[in-house]
């Protein structure tokens, strides 16, 4: 841990959260029963002071799982969470064709691949990578990358965020980290959690993102998500959160799914490294 690093000065005021908003039992209360659902239906949840702190709280609760590299390369993405209105985003001009869709594991007969309609309320930033990236180009990712020389997770989750959509932050908007995940293709992902407030301004930078998208927080606490399929070369369960008109898997997926649980609704503890990637992600 860096000399500067601010998350031993945050833990005083996570406590002060966490004595807010807290039930006494380590985790906060206003979760799913308090946000982002009236009725069973998700409605938008209010970017504010009382969830900056509960999911702080939340995230400091937590017991993060780390992994060892064992050879494999080390990354960092971002959670990154900001404002955005609804119907700002009724159109998305970058779709996917059937063919592209084929390679899903699941009916993707009624999905066009767009990300519209998702927006409002509290948010969290996805990319969809540029087409001519060497990998996993057109996909969906958090903002993030390899960690460098000299940087710890925090950094390249920071720096990344900068590189990839241009918003600055520094490591005081560092509201904690999820648990480690291994991918197919030869990573160890961090995911950093970090506040980027209101009014934050995206210049996605085209030689790495297609487009940034606002996604409602509510978006995550649907009843249909998240889902799984099987497939006949793993025994581990896919997962698959529908988003828009299309279904995010892992690694972004798994991670999405552990932010959800872990961060909104306060299941402190809840595990997502069993979750498989699909075929098309493996390599």
């Amino acid at each position: 841990m860096r000399a500067d690093d601010p998350i031993p000065a945050q833990l005083n005021r996570i406590e002060e959260w966490r004595d807010t908003f807290s039930d006494g039992l380590g985790v906060a209360v206003l979760g799913v029963a308090g946000w982002g659902v009236v009725f069973g239906a998700p409605t938008p949840i209010s970017l504010d002071d009382e969830l900056r702190g509960s999911v702080a709280a939340n995230l400091a609760g937590h017991t993060r799982r780390e992994m060892a590299l064992d050879g494999r390369r080390h990354a960092a993405v971002a959670i990154v969470v900001v404002d955005s209105e609804v119907g700002s985003d009724h159109d998305d001009p970058h779709g996917a064709t059937q063919e592209e869709m084929a390679v899903v594991p699941s009916d993707t007969s009624d999905l066009d691949g767009r990300m519209a309609g998702v927006a409002g309320g509290a948010s969290f930033v996805l990319c969809r990578r540029a087409a001519r990236l060497n990998t996993h180009s057109a996909q969906w990712a958090l903002p993030g990358g390899r960690i460098d020389d000299g940087e710890d997770a925090l950094d390249a989750a920071l720096r990344e965020t900068h590189e990839e959509i241009g918003l600055e932050l520094d490591r005081s908007s560092v509201l904690g980290l999820l648990d480690d995940y291994a991918t197919r293709s030869g990573y160890v992902i961090t995911p950093v959690v970090v506040w980027g407030g209101h009014d934050a301004v995206f210049e996605p930078n085209p030689d790495e993102v297609l487009a940034a998208y606002r996604i409602g927080l509510h978006q995550l606490l649907r009843a249909d998500s998240p889902r799984f399929v099987t497939i006949p070369e793993s025994d581990r369960p896919v997962v698959q959160v529908p988003l828009g008109g299309d279904l995010i898997h892992a690694p972004t997926g798994a991670m999405l799914v552990q932010f959800r649980w872990v961060a909104l609704e306060g299941r402190v503890d809840e595990r997502v490294d069993h979750f498989e990637q699909p075929v098309f992600a493996w390599g």
